[in-house]
């Protein structure tokens, strides 16, 4: 059984859901991007999805956009953030890692050299963000060849033929985007069809579903769980706590962990 499908069978007996955050690796650099992560988890994080710093990302909204070129200015590539994950596992054997990145940093390293050192560094799943259903099957091959679970984005306007796709495919959990658009703390709007997409997705026997895209107030985790998720992400509510105090890492510690206790509270409040 997977940590992911070990975190979920321990969160249901103790009826509560998953607080998922999501850091850019080495942002602001790798030293204090350790002590981000290790923040989030001592304050009670369930699991972690981490990114890959990249130039051109795709879903990133300004935020996360920042954090990517924060990193990448503190001289930090795949190789640290390989360097860095070794780190986070050794400190943390238990805690699911999930991974989000664009198609082209895995590309750059050899597919099936990419999903063997996540196998080696205890990476339990990674996400590749531009990859569509239709082209995921080499992804999927050499991910499910070294023991990594593929995640699947489910989109707001999902077909049928997709919804049953992501169900099918995804492994560990699947990640359901709450609105169109880029990644924002600000825009914290939801789609209309979001109870649909759940009721297909488990109909299909998804994984459980995690919401993420715009969830950066308690209230938002308890109508997500509420909904019939497994849980949420909250990812540019999070880094925009680390721009604000770029100069600060004392408190961004601090804010990280505030914010993260809040969040993982709402999820034992439903």
């Amino acid at each position: 059984m997977s940590r992911f499908d070990q975190l979920f069978q321990q969160l249901q007996t103790q009826h509560e859901g998953a607080f998922v955050p999501f850091v850019t690796l080495c942002d602001p650099d790798l030293n204090r991007s350790f002590e981000i992560i290790c923040t989030l988890v001592d304050n009670g994080a369930d699991a972690l999805e981490l990114g890959f710093p990249f130039s051109d990302p795709l879903l990133d909204g300004p935020v996360i956009q920042a954090a990517n070129n924060r990193a990448l200015k503190a001289g930090c590539s795949t190789k640290e953030c390989f360097l860095l994950l070794d780190k986070v596992r050794s400190k943390y054997p238990d805690v699911p890692i999930s991974l989000l990145l664009c198609a082209n940093l895995i590309y750059a390293q050899g597919l099936d050299n990419f999903y063997q050192k996540c196998q080696q560094l205890g990476v339990d799943a990674v996400l590749v963000a531009d990859v569509p259903l239709l082209a995921a099957e080499p992804y999927i091959a050499s991910a499910k060849k070294f023991g990594v679970q593929p995640v699947f984005i489910c989109p707001p306007n999902a077909d049928s033929e997709t919804i049953q796709g992501v169900a099918q495919q995804s492994e560990g959990y699947t990640y359901l985007v709450s609105r169109a658009g880029v990644t924002s703390a600000e825009n914290q709007s939801h789609a209309a069809n979001l109870d649909s997409l759940i009721t297909q997705l488990k109909a299909h026997n998804a994984p459980p579903i995690l919401q993420g895209f715009g969830i950066a107030q308690p209230q938002q985790v308890i109508d997500a769980l509420k909904s019939g998720t497994a849980g949420a992400i909250s990812g540019s509510a999070i880094v925009k706590i680390i721009e604000n105090q770029l100069h600060d890492q004392t408190e961004i510690l601090r804010r990280l962990a505030e914010f993260v206790q809040k969040m993982k509270t709402a999820t034992i409040a439903v």
